[in-house]
Formats: C-alpha cells, sequence, structure tokens
C-alpha cells in the first residue's frame, strides 16, 4: 500500500483503542461466510460416533461450545503470553483451590515441567542444565511405588531423573536419600500400591520432599480437582481435554506457588529449556479456562442421569438376544462414568465381541466402542451427543443379530 493511500485510510479509522477494529472484523466475518469444508470429507478421514470415552487415539473429548467462541474470539489479536498465563492461572487458582495453576500442553507436560521447578528452582543455569543432572549439584531421583510406574512416568524421566521402584512404606523410608527430588503417585493406579495417598504425603513430610499426583483421567468427580491439595500433595497435574472437554491439547499443572513459578522457567515462551516444544497459545490458555469454569459450574448430578439412562437404553435394545445378559459399572479409578458391560456366549449367539466391534467400525455411521473380547464389550456414553444413543443401540443390535 502507498504511503498517500495508508494515510487516507487512517484518516478515516476511529480514534482510540479501537483502531482499525471495524475493517478487520468485518474481513473476518467475510471470511467466515458460506459453509465451512469439511475436511474430514475432503481428506477421506473416518469420522465415528464415540460410544468408547476419552481416548487420546480417538482425539479425546468435544469442547463445549463456550470453549469453542472464546477461542475464535481470542485468535483475532495479540498478548504478552506470561501475562496472560498470570492472569489465567490465578483465575484457576481460585476455582480450584490451589496457591498456583498454570495451563499446561497436556497432563504429560505438566509432570515434566512441575519435576523441572522441583529440580531447578528459581535457577536460570539450572534450568539451562536440564535434562544433563550429571556433574550438577541437582536431585537426580524420583520414587514412587511399583504399581504405578507405568508408561506415562516417562515424563518424569525426561528431565534426566531416574524412577526408583518401591512396595512397602519401610522400603519407602529406606529409599530416601540426598539424591531423592520427589515422591510421585499415579491416582489411577491407587489399587495396585500398599501406601495410600494420605500416608505417602505424611512420608514425605517428615523428610521435606516434595510431592507429586497425576489424576489426569481422574475427573469427575469435580471435587478431586482440589482434594489432593487440600490433602498435601504440592503438585497436582491433570489433562483438560477428557471430561473437562477443554482443548485436547491442554493440560494443568496446579499446586504450590514456588514450584509453579520454577516450572514456567522451562516453559515456553523461554527457549533455552526442556520444555520449549510443549508450546500452549492464547487460544489454549483462555479455552482451557472456560472449559474448567463451566465444568466446576456444569450439574452433575444431571449429567450423570443422562449417562446412565443412555446405557439402559443401549442395554435393552440387546437384553433379548440369546444368552445375552447387561450390566452397568462404575468404574471406581479413573474414567468415572457408567459403565455398560455386554456379556454373551459366542458359540450361541454366533458372533465374538472383536467382531461386533469390527461392524460397528464399518458401519454406517462408523460407531468405535470401548474394549472387546470374545464374549464381551464395553459401551460408555459420555461422549455422546444427543440421540446417538438410540443410534448405537440400534447398530449393536444388528450386529450382535
Amino acid at each position: 500500500m502507498k504511503r498517500r493511500s495508508l494515510l487516507k485510510l487512517l484518516s478515516v479509522l476511529p480514534i482510540g483503542s479501537a483502531v482499525g477494529q471495524p475493517l478487520w472484523r468485518d474481513a473476518i466475518e467475510q471470511h467466515r461466510v458460506g459453509s465451512p469444508k469439511n475436511l474430514f470429507q475432503e481428506l477421506g478421514v473416518r469420522t465415528f460416533i464415540n460410544a468408547a470415552g476419552t481416548y487420546t487415539a480417538m482425539t479425546g473429548s468435544l469442547m463445549r461450545p463456550e470453549v469453542l467462541e472464546t477461542i475464535n474470539s481470542s485468535s483475532t489479536t495479540f498478548c504478552m503470553l506470561d501475562e496472560l498465563q498470570d492472569k489465567v492461572g490465578e483465575r484457576i487458582a481460585n476455582l480450584v483451590k490451589a496457591e498456583s495453576a498454570v495451563v499446561t500442553s497436556g497432563c504429560f507436560s505438566a509432570m515434566t515441567l512441575g519435576l523441572a521447578g522441583i529440580l531447578t528452582g528459581m535457577d536460570e543455569k539450572k534450568v539451562e542444565q536440564l535434562p544433563h543432572l550429571d556433574g550438577t549439584d541437582m536431585k537426580s531421583e524420583v520414587i514412587c511405588q511399583k504399581g504405578h510406574n507405568i508408561v506415562y512416568s516417562h515424563a518424569l524421566r525426561n528431565t534426566g531423573c531416574k524412577i526408583v521402584q518401591i512396595e512397602t512404606a519401610e522400603e519407602l523410608r529406606k529409599a530416601i536419600n540426598p539424591k531423592t527430588a520427589m515422591l510421585f503417585f499415579l491416582h489411577i493406579q491407587s489399587d495396585q500400591g500398599l501406601i495410600m495417598h494420605e500416608e505417602w504425603v505424611s512420608i514425605a513430610r517428615e523428610f521435606d520432599i516434595p510431592t507429586m499426583i497425576d489424576i489426569a483421567a481422574d475427573v469427575p468427580p469435580v471435587s478431586n480437582l482440589w482434594k489432593f491439595h487440600e490433602m498435601g500433595f504440592d503438585l497436582v497435574c491433570v489433562s483438560g481435554g477428557k471430561a473437562i472437554r477443554g482443548p485436547q491439547s491442554a493440560g494443568l499443572l496446579m499446586g504450590k506457588k514456588k514450584f509453579i513459578d520454577a516450572a514456567r522457567l522451562s516453559m515456553p515462551p523461554r527457549g533455552f529449556n526442556i520444555g520449549r516444544g510443549m508450546k500452549v497459545n492464547k487460544e489454549e490458555i483462555l479455552g482451557m479456562y472456560m472449559a474448567l469454569e463451566k465444568f466446576i459450574q456444569a450439574d452433575h448430578d444431571a449429567e450423570w442421569q443422562q449417562q446412565e439412562e443412555s446405557v439402559k437404553k443401549i442395554a435393552v435394545a440387546v437384553q433379548s438376544l440369546p444368552t445375552v445378559s447387561t450390566e452397568i459399572v462404575v468404574p471406581p479409578l479413573g474414567n468415572i462414568t457408567p459403565t455398560l458391560h455386554i456379556k454373551w456366549n459366542p458359540d450361541q449367539l454366533g458372533v465374538k465381541g472383536v467382531e461386533v466391534q469390527e461392524k460397528l467400525r464399518a458401519g454406517n455411521p462408523s460407531i468405535e466402542i470401548g474394549s472387546a473380547t470374545d464374549d464381551e464389550i464395553t459401551i460408555t456414553s459420555w461422549m455422546l451427543q444427543p440421540g446417538q444413543d438410540l443410534v448405537v443401540a440400534a447398530h449393536l443390535k444388528a450386529a450382535m443379530s
């Protein structure tokens, strides 16, 4: 644009903070006119009805309309990333009754960053040294129960720390040494260890060692968002893209302010750290905040009742088939939702569970269910859209008949 044309344009724009808004907002609106392209269809990507759950491989959950509106509206302007994390973190901390909070790129990222903060404190030289702990004065061991050391503990090893496994409280006390950086607890595996939450925190306090708990898939219940702060855990990590229905790529690191502040030294926008690749943009940060607020405000009793009614409809549709039995079970840990278990004799019914799963997957519409064996399948309804329970019921009966 020529200088004269630019000056002429500026002369007709309103003065003040809204300079240029009418023009660029009109341009955005004009860009939105018309039906959006169905890129899934164009690219040949299969979409499906989700009667399985909030699995990462199935792209988690669907964001609430308010979250999508927040993401779209926040994408039309700029801000400073640290300032946004400051302000949003304060709001989130207030919602979850914690000292501090920060939006991360998923729960796995929250675990890595939280431990990084414990290791480095506010020392930027140490931040730059991670994950190379040899030759430094940083601690290098994380203790967890043997049953808690599953694939997700790799998030902790990303810092350079090694995992020390124990089974009893006596072993835990013996394992603690000057190299111990943190005690880690995986909530979904609580029943796979001998030491429960309160005792874990109590022993950590005896030795003045920080604690972290991973509750990635452990909301609902909504009270878990603050229960573990009140219990005494120093850091709590949760996924944002499951039941909270925030961006699938977002999560939360919540807890003691001194550790959150230190963890942020290993986060973008800084680039001299192990977390530079764990970037969250302004849209995800604001979308995560909106999702959390709406999740906490939701009528969880009504949502639970709706989920129960939906799986009951699906159960009724197949109960008349030979040898079929149905049971609604609520998992005690993780993915806590009414879960329909359907069992039958595959020899008498003439079809196996894995075959039913494939039939549903190949159908129109395509439907994904939970686990499948020769004689059993599982189904949940919490990711179903209104009316899809009846679609699942009809297609399931056809696939099993």
